[in-house]
C-alpha cells in the first residue's frame, strides 16, 4: 500500500501501481467524473499515470489552472489533426495551451481565412465525436528524428535536434495523428465538449520568436467545459476589442504606434494631458509619503553595468552604444543611477529610512513579435522608487509601500492579487541573504493581513519580490506595482551609512514601482475605463457647443471662465446641428457638455449633459462649478 497526501492534508491509502484514475475514484465518484488530470508531487500527469510510491495528490478539473490547461492543449492536438486532415501539406511547428486557450503555428503555402477556420472547426468536431482514444509513447533520438522525417514535420526534427542528448522523447497519438508533445493530456479527444471550443483569430508570428525566421501562421482557439461559459467567453472578448487600447487611443487623439519605431509610443497632446495628470497625482501622493525625486542619466558607462550585475545577467535585454571608445549602455533600469546618486555622499542612521523616487526613461530590447500597444513597449517611463534602510527598518518600509500601492489601486477601483516570488537559478548574492530576505517579505504581508501565493524561482535575480497583480472591470489581470528586497546592489556598490556606533554599515535597499510603467498603466486605464476616463483624468473635461452664432461670445465666455477656475474645458464652434456636436462629444467620451442658446444667454444660465447620465437639465453656472469642482478634488470614478 501506499499513502496519498490530499489538499487538505488527508491521508489516502491505495495500493501501489495504481492509475490516477482509480485513485481518484477511491477518492470520490464525482470527481472522478470531472477529473481532466492529477498532480503528484507538484508535476501534472495523466490519468493513466502510475503511482508506485507515497506522494503529495490532487485531483485536476477545469476548475483548476493546470487541469483547463491540459483540456486545452488536447484541443490544440485535436487542431492540428483536423488541420492534417484538410490540408495534408501543412508543417506543424508548436502548439500550447496559454491562459484561456491554445494556440498553434503551422507553415501553410496558403493564409488561412475565416471559411478555412470554420471547415477545421467543422472537422474538429469531427474528431471529437469519434473519441480517439489519446496514447503516449516515448522512443529514443534517432527514431524519433526517423518518425518525424517519415512525417514530413521539418519543425518538430529541429526541436528534437536541439533537445539534450538524454531528453525524454515523448509523442501522443490519437487515431492517424501522431505529435512530439510533452504532454500531458486527456485520455480521448471526445472529453473536449464539441460545442464548447472556437478558433477565434489567426496572426502571423516568426518561429521561435525570431525575427530572423520565417513567418509562420498562428491560430489561436479556446476551449471550455459548456457552451455557455464559451458564449461568455467570446462576449468578453468582443467588449475587449471595443475596449483595445490601441483602437481607442487612435481615435480618442492619445497616442500613436508608427513603423518608424516599433515598440516606441508616440504620446499626442490628449494622451500627454493624461500621462502628466497621472505623473501630478504620483508626485503628490508619494511627497505625502516622505519621498525625494530625482532623475539619472539615460546612458551611462559599461563599468557600471558591469558593477550592477545586468551585463552579465541582462544584457540581452539592453541597447548598448560606442561612446569615445568607450561601451556604454542605455539604461533598462534605474537602480544603478540611483546607487551612484547614494554613495554621492556619507550618510548617517538618522537620515534613514531615505526614500528616493524617480520617474525614469528606461529602454529594454523586446523582440517585435512580443510587442503589444502600450502594454509591451521597448521604451517607457518606471515610476521607480529606492528605500535605502537598516535591516530594523525592513519590515515597516514593506508595509508602507505595500499600503501606498493599496490606496492608489483602491482610488481607480481596481481589485488586486499579490504573489511573493522567491530565488531563482540566476540569482546574485548568498542564500542565507536570499532566506533572510524572503521572510521580511513573508512576515510583513502577513503583519498588515495581506493574502498571497508563493511564485517558488521566480524573483529577479538580485532578490527576492511582491507583485501585485490588478484586475480590470473585465476580469483580466496585469502585473504593475513591485516591492523588491534587495542585498546585492548595496554590497556591488560598497553603500555605506555611519550607525549609532560610529562604525560603517551595509544598508538595505527596497526596489519599488506602483504604476509599473506609467505607458502600460494608460492602456490599462484606457481599457479599464473603455476610454471614458474619470472628469480628474480626462484629456478634455468640459466641451460648450453653441447652438447658433448669436450665442457664440457666451459659449466662449463660460468657456474662458472654466478654463480660468484650472478646468480643461473647449468650445464646439462648428457650423454643425447641435444633435451631430452632442453625438461627437460622446464618441469623443468628453465627461460633460454644456449647450448655450438663446434662451441660455439671456437668463445667464447653462444646460448640462452628462456622458454617463444624459440631460441634466438647465443651471447656474456656479452650481455647476461646484459640483465638477468636488468630483475633480475627490477624483471620483
Amino acid at each position: 500500500m501506499i499513502k496519498l497526501t490530499l489538499k487538505d492534508g488527508g491521508v489516502v491509502e491505495v495500493e501501489s501501481g495504481i492509475r490516477c484514475i482509480e485513485a481518484i475514484k477511491e477518492i470520490s465518484e464525482d470527481t472522478a467524473k470531472a477529473a481532466l488530470a492529477a498532480l503528484v508531487n507538484g508535476n501534472t500527469v495523466e490519468l493513466d499515470h502510475v503511482l508506485e510510491e507515497d506522494c503529495a495528490f490532487q485531483p485536476l478539473t477545469f476548475d483548476d489552472d493546470e487541469g483547463r490547461r491540459v483540456y486545452r492543449h488536447t484541443a490544440a492536438h485535436i487542431f492540428a489533426q483536423a488541420v492534417k486532415r484538410l490540408y495534408p501539406d501543412v508543417k506543424l511547428a508548436i502548439g500550447p495551451a496559454i491562459d484561456d486557450g491554445f494556440y498553434y503555428d503551422i507553415d501553410s503555402a496558403e493564409t488561412f481565412n475565416p471559411e478555412m477556420l470554420e471547415a477545421i472547426e467543422a472537422e474538429m468536431k469531427k474528431i471529437i465525436k469519434e473519441n480517439l482514444p489519446i496514447e503516449r509513447f516515448v522512443l529514443p533520438r534517432e527514431k524519433a528524428l526517423q518518425l518525424m522525417r517519415e512525417l514530413d514535420e521539418p519543425y518538430k526534427v529541429e526541436l528534437i535536434e536541439d533537445l539534450p542528448e538524454d531528453a525524454e522523447l515523448s509523442f501522443y497519438k490519437q487515431g492517424e495523428f501522431t505529435d512530439l508533445c510533452a504532454g500531458p493530456h486527456l485520455r480521448s479527444t471526445g472529453r473536449v465538449k464539441g460545442n464548447a471550443f472556437k478558433l477565434t483569430s489567426c496572426t502571423g508570428a516568426y518561429w521561435r520568436g525570431d525575427s530572423k525566421n520565417k513567418m509562420l501562421q498562428r491560430v489561436y482557439g479556446t476551449a471550455f467545459r459548456t457552451k455557455e461559459e464559451l458564449a461568455e467567453y467570446l462576449q468578453r472578448i468582443e467588449e475587449a476589442k471595443k475596449r483595445d487600447h490601441r483602437k481607442l487611443g487612435k481615435e480618442l487623439g492619445l497616442f500613436l504606434l508608427m513603423d518608424e519605431g516599433p515598440g516606441f509610443p508616440f504620446f499626442l497632446p490628449k494622451g500627454m494631458i493624461v500621462k502628466n495628470v497621472l505623473i501630478d497625482f504620483w508626485r503628490e501622493i508619494h511627497r505625502k509619503a516622505g519621498y525625494q525625486e530625482i532623475s539619472t542619466p539615460i546612458i551611462l558607462n559599461r563599468t557600471l553595468w558591469e558593477r550592477s550585475g545586468h551585463w552579465d545577467h541582462y544584457k540581452e535585454n539592453m541597447y548598448t552604444t560606442v561612446i569615445d571608445d568607450e561601451d556604454y549602455a542605455i539604461k533598462p533600469m534605474n537602480c544603478p543611477g540611483g546607487m551612484l546618486v547614494y554613495k554621492s555622499e556619507m550618510h548617517s542612521y538618522r537620515d534613514l529610512p531615505l526614500r528616493v523616487g524617480e520617474l525614469g526613461i528606461v529602454h529594454r530590447h523586446e523582440l517585435s513579435g512580443a510587442l503589444h500597444g502600450l502594454m509591451r513597449v521597448r521604451c517607457f517611463t518606471q515610476d521607480d522608487a529606492h528605500i535605502f534602510m537598516t535591516k530594523e527598518q525592513i519590515k515597516d518600509e514593506i508595509k508602507g509601500v505595500a499600503m501606498l500601492i493599496d490606496e492608489v489601486y483602491s482610488m481607480f477601483g481596481f481589485k488586486y492579487h499579490v504573489e511573493l516570488s522567491t530565488m531563482p537559478e540566476d540569482h546574485m548574492g548568498d542564500e542565507a541573504d536570499w532566506e533572510f530576505a524572503t521572510q521580511a517579505l513573508k512576515d510583513a504581508l502577513i503583519e498588515i493581513g495581506k493574502d498571497f501565493v508563493i511564485n517558488e524561482g521566480d524573483g529577479a535575480f538580485y532578490g527576492p519580490k511582491i507583485d501585485f497583480h490588478l484586475e480590470d472591470c473585465l476580469g483580466r489581470t496585469w502585473q504593475c506595482g513591485t516591492i523588491q528586497l534587495d542585498y546585492q546592489l548595496p554590497e556591488r556598490f560598497e553603500l555605506e551609512y555611519i550607525g549609532a556606533d560610529g562604525e560603517k554599515h551595509r544598508p538595505v535597499m527596497i526596489h519599488r514601482v506602483v504604476f509599473g510603467s506609467i505607458e502600460r498603466f494608460i492602456g490599462i486605464l484606457t481599457e479599464h475605463y473603455a476610454g471614458a476616463f474619470p472628469l480628474w483624468l480626462a484629456p478634455v473635461q468640459v466641451r460648450v457647443m453653441p447652438i447658433t452664432d448669436r450665442v457664440r461670445e457666451y459659449a466662449e465666455q463660460i468657456t474662458e471662465q472654466l478654463t480660468s477656475k484650472g478646468f480643461r474645458a473647449e468650445t464646439d464652434l462648428r457650423n454643425e446641428k447641435i444633435g451631430y456636436k452632442i453625438r461627437e462629444a460622446q464618441v469623443q467620451k468628453i465627461p460633460y457638455m454644456i449647450v448655450v442658446g438663446d434662451k441660455e444667454a439671456e437668463s445667464g444660465q447653462i444646460s448640462v449633459r452628462s456622458r454617463s447620465g444624459g440631460d441634466l437639465g438647465t443651471v447656474d453656472f456656479e452650481s455647476f462649478v461646484k459640483k465638477i469642482e468636488e468630483e475633480k478634488a475627490t477624483r471620483a470614478n
